[in-house]
């Protein structure tokens, strides 16, 4: 009896083990790095124009997770629209993904800092989700192949030639 029991015990803490493994695998958000694939998504941006992560062919992707709300992502705005309009005829191309739950104040923001580069909303955060954002501004650089090669937390000067040189590097 009391060696049934030392195994029934024995058994339940390798199931219970094994359970926990799979929760945390299951819970546990993967944040994407530089090398990784980069993670698929279609949107439409502000101007009603459909894009998807493959809409890039034979371009360098800039995305961008940002918010109207948040003080260094408005900080790096101008830095980013200056970049864009920079390097678009170099085959770049910058998205900024907004994760504004207000509509209203990211049109706003939009309209008033008139941004040469294609955005849209992203209020449900699902695509930053995917690509394990949790700090904002944070920016993806994506190679014709799909994969990330540069990724950067937090706010850049978008205009400092060594950022744009080594996104030129990779053209």
């Amino acid at each position: 009896m009391l060696r049934n029991n030392k195994v029934l015990g024995l058994i339940f803490a390798v199931l219970f083990a094994g359970f926990l493994y799979s929760i945390h695998d299951v819970f546990e958000q993967h944040v994407v790095e530089a090398g990784e694939n980069a993670p698929t998504f279609a949107v439409t941006t502000e101007t009603g124009q459909k894009v998807t992560s493959k809409d890039f062919g034979g371009k360098l992707l800039v995305l961008n997770f940002w918010a109207t709300w948040c003080p260094p992502c408005v900080e790096e705005m101008p830095s980013l629209n200056q970049f864009a309009q920079q390097m678009a005829p170099s085959g770049v191309v910058v998205l900024g993904v907004s994760i504004d739950k207000n509509e209203a104040a990211y049109k706003r923001f939009v309209q008033r800092n008139k941004l040469a580069f294609a955005t849209t909303r992203d209020p449900d955060e699902n695509i930053s989700s995917n690509y394990g954002t949790f700090k904002w501004p944070e920016t993806y650089v994506i190679d014709r192949e799909g994969k990330v090669v540069q990724k950067y937390i937090g706010p850049k000067d978008w205009t400092d030639p060594q950022i744009v040189n080594s996104v030129r590097a990779l053209l």
